[in-house]
């Protein structure tokens, strides 16, 4: 019996290991422990692709691809440690890029530290914080949105209205809930973050997230009072930000933000769009919504993307895809590939059909 029972155990064994090696992200040195770079420090661990077994020679394509269409960087984390890295026309690992509306992830994260502490609840009356007369539609009509409307671009307020958040830019076209409409009026959740907290939005967003990530970086705006603030960080800053988001809101170890919450960004928040959470955009869903549009396509939002992927995507084509099942983060700042656009184009699925040439 011992004769028999041995060769089938270490088959048993060999068919797991094997297995285990096949995983999508599976770290073949053995080191599959998530990786941290330490706060307040440049040194960042790193892996070749080569230690994955990832096609080589589809890398110089993806390269010569992402500086054709005009990137400033792009940086595959893998088990949080850097395994592609590079920069292109003039752009440095210490320069600042835009996160346009990628930067939205961060209100949303931000917005759940806030609730977490008891400073807010996201279930409850924007105008509860700031008072009413933020908008300009009936104060009735105001009152019915809340927080968690502008989690889930469902205030019902007009999105035609640019990037102004004035009152007499925030028109009331349908009762909250019942209209999904991509829009800049989720920049309100600052105000509100700002008013629960008694500190500025910069305060409070620095101390409660950034500081803690060792994330750099800061909110600016080109001086005009009603002009949104955009984040700007170098890109290793922003696949911090990514790799917390990878790891449900924890930090080496300190969870920042609730893990319940954060899972939220990866399920639909509404059922009007089913490819969006809260600020964040959602792969593998049997439908979604563009930006600027109210009708609804059939189908995933990027069929050569993984299923599991959820993205911070901001305009002109700034990226943070963030993929569970392969612990991989992949970060792409720069111009507009093709074309200006709001947060979605062409570009992604391009993009995706290059990494996949590589890393599968």
């Amino acid at each position: 019996m011992k004769k028999i029972l041995l060769p089938i155990f270490f088959l048993i064994l060999t068919t797991a290991c094997s297995s285990d090696e096949d995983k999508p992200g599976h770290d073949p040195s053995g080191e599959d422990q998530m990786y941290f770079p330490a706060n307040n420090s440049e040194v960042w661990e790193t892996k070749t692709p080569a230690e994955f077994g990832w096609n080589q020679n589809a890398i110089p394509p993806l390269l010569s691809y992402l500086e054709i269409k005009h990137s400033k960087s792009f940086i595959i984390l893998v088990n949080g440690k850097i395994v592609m890295e590079n920069y292109f026309n003039g752009h440095s690992a210490a320069t600042p890029w835009y996160w346009a509306s990628a930067g939205k992830t961060l209100t949303s994260a931000v917005t759940g530290i806030a609730q977490q502490e008891g400073l807010l609840d996201i279930n409850n009356k924007v105008s509860d914080y700031i008072g009413t007369g933020w908008t300009s539609a009936p104060v009735d009509k105001e009152n019915l949105i809340t927080c968690r409307h502008l989690l889930t671009m469902t205030s019902g307020l007009d999105d035609a209205g640019g990037d102004s958040t004035t009152p007499e830019d925030l028109h009331y076209l349908a009762d909250a809930g019942t209209r999904w409409a991509y829009d800049n009026v989720y920049v309100k959740l600052q105000d509100v973050v700002a008013a629960a907290s008694g500190q500025t939005w910069n305060s409070y967003f620095n101390t409660k997230l950034r500081d803690k990530t060792g994330m750099t970086g800061t909110w600016l705006n080109s001086g005009s009072e009603d002009e949104l603030s955009v984040y700007w960080s170098t890109t290793r800053s922003m696949a911090r930000f990514g790799l917390l988001a990878l790891n449900w809101g924890t930090w080496n170890g300190t969870q920042i933000v609730n893990k319940d919450y954060f899972k939220t960004v990866t399920i639909p928040s509404q059922q009007i769009n089913k490819s969006y959470g809260y600020l964040w955009w959602i792969n593998g869903q049997e439908s979604y919504h563009m930006p600027q549009t109210q009708v609804q396509f059939p189908g995933s939002l990027l069929p050569d993307g993984p299923k599991d992927m959820f993205m911070a995507l901001g305009k002109n084509d700034q990226k943070i895809y963030v993929i569970p099942s392969r612990k991989m983060v992949i970060i792409r700042m720069g111009e507009a590939a093709d074309e200006e656009n709001w947060a979605l184009s062409d570009f992604d699925n391009a993009l995706w059909e290059k990494i996949n040439a590589v890393i599968n």
